[in-house]
Order: C-alpha cells, then structure tokens, then sequence
C-alpha cells in the first residue's frame, strides 16, 4: 500500500434546519472542490439568533483529504465558509 498524504480544509456549514443539515451541506458543497475526502472533525457549533428565535445553525468542520500531488507539489489550500442556501464564500490563502 502506497503512502498518502493528507491535508485539512477547514469549512463552515449552516443551515436553519439542523446542525446534522449543516454538517451534510458542508461536506456535500466540499466535495465539488476537494477530492478524495476521508474524514471530518466538528470543531466548533454556533447558532444565529434573530427576534429571539433560533435563525440557523453555523457548523465548523475540519475535513480531511489525501492531496493530490502536481509535479512534487502540494495543491494549494482553501478555507471556505459554506452554507446550504445560495450564498457561499470562499477564502483563501
């Protein structure tokens, strides 16, 4: 078996249904971008609150993945805050 080397992306899920809605966007919105994804690690569960009414679910995840390698290098890396509706930001670095 081939050695492997993983890297992490670190994404924001939110959804105003449920944290579990937050966590399958998130991972489902990644997947377009990354490949070969393994894993993910919740690091961190919010909420928005708006008239004194839960308004939607903000959920961090680090997802692991084994990197593609181009030419020796690693490809590079991007942070993303993702959420189910239309809106989606992307950072990177």
């Amino acid at each position: 078996m081939a050695d492997h080397i993983y890297s992490i992306s670190e994404v924001v899920g939110s959804s105003s249904v449920s944290v579990d809605d937050a966590i399958r966007g998130a991972v489902t919105r990644a997947s377009r971008t990354l490949h070969n994804l393994d894993w993910f690690e919740v690091t961190n569960i919010r909420g928005h609150i708006e008239d004194n009414q839960l308004s939607h679910y903000q959920v961090t995840l680090k997802i692991g993945f084994r990197a593609d390698l181009a030419c020796g290098q690693l490809t590079r890396l991007s942070r993303m805050a993702i959420t189910t509706s239309d809106s989606i930001s992307v950072l990177t670095w």
